[in-house]
């Protein structure tokens, strides 16, 4: 099967003063080898999807499988080591820890898949390499531009060989040109056996993806495939 994740009538409420459904019975299948762009109005629930899929929420109802094995979200401590091993998530403001550096920011992702830091280390520096960030590998966040930060997520997000990678508007609060570099190292990432899906305003970046979603009215309609 190449289907990666699978979505069976998923649902999200929020209750505040009222309850507000934001996903309404989402049947979709995600397929490795691809990368796949989710647009939508913000508020739409771009943000709230890539929340259920990297298992940081939980849906109001229905299913989330991953490799044909549906989460069981009573085991959180399964769950936090799928998220660590499986799944790498970019924000978009970029969630670096401040008091750490560049290399330390990435081999930290590591070390909470339970690796070994001196490997993790050796590996940080190659993904350092990767982004071309060597030179910066000892700088603090306050000391990166937006797309020095935002090249340093990706490779935070690469550490543990993620199948599966969400990104939530990683080029949003970066000027174009750095955008459009900060996504196509984004987009060399796509392998045979791995599965990228990210949330953007951009339909310039939108369109570059295999397959253009839209959240409408709380489900998925697909653009192009």
């Amino acid at each position: 099967m190449n289907n990666l994740i699978e979505l069976s009538n998923l649902n999200k409420t929020f209750v505040t003063q009222k309850k507000v459904k934001v996903l309404r019975k989402i049947n979709f299948k995600f397929k490795k080898g691809k990368i796949y762009s989710i647009m939508g109005p913000s508020g739409s629930g771009k943000s709230t999807l890539l929340n259920l899929l990297s298992l940081i929420d939980r849906p109001s109802s229905g299913s989330i499988s991953i490799q044909n094995k549906q989460i069981d979200y009573k085991n959180s401590k399964k769950n936090d080591l799928l998220r660590a091993k499986k799944i790498g998530i970019i924000y978009q403001q970029d969630n670096l820890l401040s008091d750490f550096t560049a290399i330390e920011n990435i081999y930290f992702a590591s070390l909470a898949a339970g690796n070994n830091k001196d490997s993790a280390i050796t590996k940080s520096k190659i993904l350092l390499r990767k982004v071309g960030l060597t030179s910066r590998s000892n700088h603090y966040p306050s000391q990166l531009s937006g797309g020095e930060k935002q090249r340093v997520s990706i490779a935070r997000a690469l550490i543990n060989n993620p199948q599966i990678i969400l990104a939530d508007e990683p080029t949003g609060s970066l000027d174009f040109d750095t955008a459009k570099s900060v996504f196509e190292i984004l987009k060399k990432q796509i392998n045979s056996n791995r599965l990228i899906i990210f949330a953007t305003h951009n339909r310039f970046f939108a369109e570059k993806s295999d397959c253009l979603l839209e959240i409408v009215n709380g489900n998925i309609n697909t653009i192009n495939a």
